[in-house]
């Protein structure tokens, strides 16, 4: 029988399986001469791909800081839109070749996941006493409901891009 921690836990997991996938579905669409074009200010669809590869380490990284009672790391990095954080991940998880990066950002994504699945469903609202410097309960769920968000945001802006590459192109 599920409980329903478990089904919310489902629920986001699946959520977040699916964006991915429909992310990585729309950018074989972008052809390969646009791949290291701008279109998200100054980021590429390569440079989008690692930030996305980036936050899944981070991610995992969090959920482990939090059943631990701590704050997750990257919190020390926050500005703006964490705009110097995401150009960490960005610097570090880019890769020029695109089958090497979309075979990182399946495989980060995969780890998440695999270890977000092994936890209890009540591990992902539970309060571990984790606040951020604004003083919000860090829970796993809230980190993952912000990536997801992130994702689906990010799946729609590919999508613009695929489409208007493929108008430019005739």
């Amino acid at each position: 029988m599920t409980t329903k921690s478990e089904a919310h836990k489902e629920e986001l997991l699946s959520g977040l399986a699916e964006t991915r996938a429909a992310i990585l579905q729309a950018a074989a669409q972008v052809p390969p001469e646009a791949r290291d074009t701008a279109f998200l200010g100054t980021w590429s669809l390569k440079d989008l791909l690692a930030h996305l590869a980036g936050w899944d380490v981070t991610n995992l990284e969090a959920a482990k800081d939090i059943q631990a009672g701590v704050l997750p790391s990257f919190y020390a990095h926050h500005d703006k839109g964490w705009k110097s954080y995401n150009a960490g991940l960005v610097a570090k998880y880019r890769r020029e070749d695109f089958e090497e990066l979309l075979a990182l950002v399946r495989e980060s994504h995969q780890q998440l996941i695999s270890h977000l699945e092994s936890l209890p469903g009540e591990t992902f609202e539970q309060d571990f006493g984790v606040r951020s410097p604004r003083g919000f309960k860090v829970t796993i769920a809230r980190l993952l409901r912000a990536e997801w968000q992130d994702e689906v945001e990010h799946l729609q802006q590919i999508k613009e891009f695929a489409l208007g590459t493929k108008s430019a192109r005739g």
